[in-house]
């Protein structure tokens, strides 16, 4: 099972000590992105698991598909992890802050 919150469960602004991880590609990353979150593209995650932190992290990518199937791989690793359904669409729809890196406003692609 995976471990999954909504938006509405998602405290704004984020608690102390909670970690974002966003899995999507390079492209969505740089139009759109929780500040402070972060960036760990899926097909890179086996490479890069000693740069995930341990902390309680919450798993985000466009609408949950991509950041659900990391939940699943990084529970078998051991990690405290849960999956924002809805992703940055439900983020972005709810209004949350977002910042890019492209120079215009965020926005999720």
């Amino acid at each position: 099972m995976i471990p999954t919150v909504s938006i509405a469960q998602v405290p704004d602004p984020l608690p102390e000590g909670l970690v974002v991880l966003d899995v999507r590609e390079p492209d969505e990353w740089a139009h759109g992105h929780i500040e402070g979150a972060l960036h760990v593209p899926l097909s890179l995650l086996p490479v890069r698991l000693a740069e995930l932190p341990t902390e309680q992290t919450l798993v985000v990518c466009k609408v949950g598909g991509r950041s659900g199937q990391a939940v699943m791989w990084l529970q078998q690793q051991g990690y405290d992890v849960v999956n924002l359904a809805g992703g940055m669409l439900d983020w972005e729809a709810a209004g949350r802050p977002m910042v890019s890196d492209t120079g215009q406003p965020p926005v999720v692609i």
